[in-house]
Order: structure tokens, then sequence, then C-alpha cells
């Protein structure tokens, strides 16, 4: 069960706060759990695109006044508001299946990126899965200590990211990697073929003088029957 107290969708009200307000982005980072530079991020377009904002005052869990306080002393740091209707919690009848932790499930999402997604780099697949470059290489190389038992899943099932930021990431290493030379005959050089050039000129020149030579030959054989 979703804790009342909880921010419901971070990164949509960041978003919006980011579009409607003068809060700063520590601000903005502190109340939505954030990292200042992601919010920064999202200020410039280079994080969170196509997720549409979320109003947190109309889910309400933030009020205008609180907007208004933070805006006017940037040291205010924004509180969540008190939810109108508090549900009871559920008694659970019996013992529920508890997952794999998302720490399990990192290595079999690194070895899925790295299978699927070649031309990601380290920082990408670290940043999408909340890793260390180290356990990257490790996986990368096989010689992670679980290497035998590490299964390829995807990250955005195992819910490590969204697809949106799973797509943001593939897209920037796309634009990213340099052109592929295509394979096969390339071009010569020009000195190459300026040399062909002359050889295929000292040919035809040579190919002339054999064939002048040969009728000479043939002219004087001809005076010679023409004398006896």
């Amino acid at each position: 069960m979703t804790n009342p107290n909880q921010l419901l969708m971070p990164k949509a009200t960041a978003v919006w706060l980011v579009d409607n307000t003068a809060l700063s982005f520590d601000q903005i980072a502190a109340f939505c759990k954030l990292h200042p530079l992601e919010v920064k991020a999202i200020a410039d377009g280079e994080a969170a695109q196509g997720i549409k904002g979320l109003n947190p005052v109309l889910t309400g869990q933030l009020s205008r006044e609180e907007i208004t306080r933070g805006e006017k002393n940037p040291a205010h740091r924004l509180q969540l508001s008190e939810p109108k209707v508090r549900l009871p919690e559920k008694k659970r009848r019996s013992a529920r299946y508890t997952p794999l932790s998302r720490r399990q499930d990192r290595p079999n999402a690194i070895l899925w990126l790295v299978r699927n997604h070649p031309e990601l780099k380290d920082a990408q697949i670290s940043r999408l899965v909340g890793t260390t470059k180290s356990t990257i290489e490790q996986v990368r190389e096989r010689t992670h200590w679980n290497s035998a038992n590490l299964t390829p899943m995807d990250p955005v099932t195992l819910g490590l990211c969204s697809q949106i930021d799973l797509d943001i990431e593939v897209e920037r290493a796309a634009r990213n990697r340099p052109a592929v030379m295509p394979e096969g005959e390339t071009l010569l050089p020009a000195s190459a073929t300026e040399n062909l050039d002359i050889t295929a000129n000292q040919e035809e020149e040579l190919d002339a003088d054999k064939v002048f030579a040969k009728l000479s030959s043939l002219k004087s054989d001809e005076d010679k029957n023409d004398d006896e």
C-alpha cells in the first residue's frame, strides 16, 4: 500500500514545479527526492522528455500557500500536505511473496542492457539502473561473482527505470555514435589513379610501336618478293 506521506510520481511533479513555479532546483529536488542536477536537466530539456507534469496542488499533496512561501524564501523546504482522508491499512491474511530486491536484479538488468544496447556507455547504464561502473565491467567481462546465474532481464520490467528514460539514453547514444564507413571497395587515392593513367598511356604507346614495326616488316617482305 502507498504511504500517504510519500509524494506520488516525483519526476512528473518535478516537471510541473519547474514549469509553473519560481522554486529553486534545490527546493524542488528536496521535495521530489531527486538530485539537483537531475532537476536542472529537466529544466534544460535533457531529462524527463515526454513526461507530463503532475500538479501536486490538484492531488492535494502541496498547497498553493506552501509554494508561495518557498518562492519567497529559497531556504524554505516544502512540506507535504496532510492527507484529508486516511484509509485504514488492510490486514494481510497470509504472507505475501517477496520479489528479489532491486540490488539483486541490477546485474540481470546490466546484462540485458549490455547485450541489447551495446551502444550505451557505462555512465548511461549507471544512470538507468543505479549501479557502479565496476559492477558493469564485471558483468560485461563475465567476472561477476554470480555470472553463472545471471539472466538478461529488461530493467523497465524490473522497475529499475522507466521506458521513457531508457528510450532517451538509447537515442542519445545513437546520436553520439560515430559514422560507420561502408565495407568493400573504396576509392583509390589521386596519386594511384594518376599512376594508372600514365601506365595505361605508356602501354598504348608501346602497342602502337609494335603495330607500326609489324607493318614495316610486312611491307619490306612484299618489296623483296616484287624484286624477285
